[in-house]
């Protein structure tokens, strides 16, 4: 137990450091390269804090535990949207990149009734995994074009502009952008499954079943680096990179995590997976979309209210678990 205390711990401290490394990283990546932060966010800040999951994912899937992997995937994307979006939002009201809701919300919405429809015959075998991958391929692809087609724009801005760069941090060399992002992503992958490794002992002494382990302790626990960079994005005023981080990690969890126990080691799904947290994850990305306010015509927000009700159905969903995985605990 106390080993296990102190691997949380330090799981927590390292997190929250190695995530203000990988903001910093990824800023000042964007600005070197001419690439938008939101894009960033959307993809090497996404995944670079979905790469718990996806190491989760695979040594559940060896070690035949694919109930955590599964229930690690949509507990993690309740947790980035309810605890990360939510908390984040309590802190600091988030500022919305119109794209996101033309754009990239869409996806995600697209993306998650494609993973739901793969995933309600109660099985996800390798068909399944490879359709998921195929997904993660394209929207790769996707995402890196808009990059490129963002950084041709910055560039034809920057030679119009009198001082482009008077927004933008003080600009450093691509090699110790690059340098930081790395030093950051592998604190935050140690870290992370130090601090599941930590929970999941306290768990399993507890006695509750591999599906709430990864819907809950496992899911918060490698959902904390996207919490970690979130609030360290927000208050460096990074507000796409925060915003991106949320929508591209939930994609690449159902797209790239999703796909690992389908592959690897096909199983059964759970019915009460089913019934219960799926639909579940549907009304959290539902509810998102929801929250988001208008503050003019050029710009949208989420503010502390909209981070107060994630944070509340989060909690009573956390709840919930809690409290039929007690009562009952052979319906979990």
């Amino acid at each position: 137990m106390l080993i296990a205390a102190i691997a949380i711990v330090i799981g927590l401290v390292g997190l929250f450091w190695g995530a203000d490394k990988f903001v910093d990283g990824a800023a000042a990546t964007a600005y070197s390269l001419g690439v938008s932060p939101l894009i960033v966010g959307l993809t090497i800040v996404a995944l670079g804090t979905s790469s718990p999951e996806m190491l989760v994912a695979l040594f559940a899937a060896l070690d035949g535990a694919s109930s955590i992997a599964i229930g690690n995937v949509i507990g993690s994307n309740i947790a980035n949207i309810g605890l990360v979006v939510g908390g984040t939002a309590l802190i600091a009201p988030l500022t919305v990149h119109p794209d996101t809701l033309r754009r990239d919300y869409p996806l995600l919405l697209v993306i998650t009734l494609l993973a739901a429809a793969l995933m309600l015959d109660g099985e996800l075998e390798w068909m399944d995994g490879l359709i998921l991958l195929a997904g993660l391929i394209l929207s790769l692809t996707w995402m890196l074009w808009l990059g490129v087609k963002e950084s041709l724009r910055l560039s034809e801005r920057a030679q119009v502009d009198e001082d482009p760069t008077a927004n933008y941090p003080a600009e450093i060399s691509v090699p110790k952008a690059l340098l930081s992002l790395l030093i950051g992503f592998v604190i935050l992958v140690a870290c992370s499954r130090l601090l599941v490794w930590g929970a999941v002992q306290f768990a399993e002494l507890l006695g509750i079943s591999q599906l709430v382990i990864g819907l809950t302790i496992v899911a918060i626990g490698t959902s904390l680096p996207e919490l970690a960079a979130s609030i360290a994005g927000v208050l460096k005023d990074q507000h796409d990179i925060t915003i991106g981080n949320i929508v591209g990690s939930n994609l690449f969890n159902l797209l790239a995590v999703l796909c690992i126990p389908g592959l690897v080691a096909p199983t059964q799904i759970e019915k009460i997976v089913l019934l219960r947290d799926l639909p579940i994850m549907g009304a959290f990305t539902l509810l998102l979309w929801i929250v988001i306010r208008r503050k003019n015509n050029l710009s949208m927000n989420i503010n502390r209210w909209g981070g107060g009700i994630l944070m509340l159905c989060f909690s009573l969903y956390i709840i919930w678990l809690v409290m039929v995985a007690h009562v009952t605990p052979h319906l979990v």
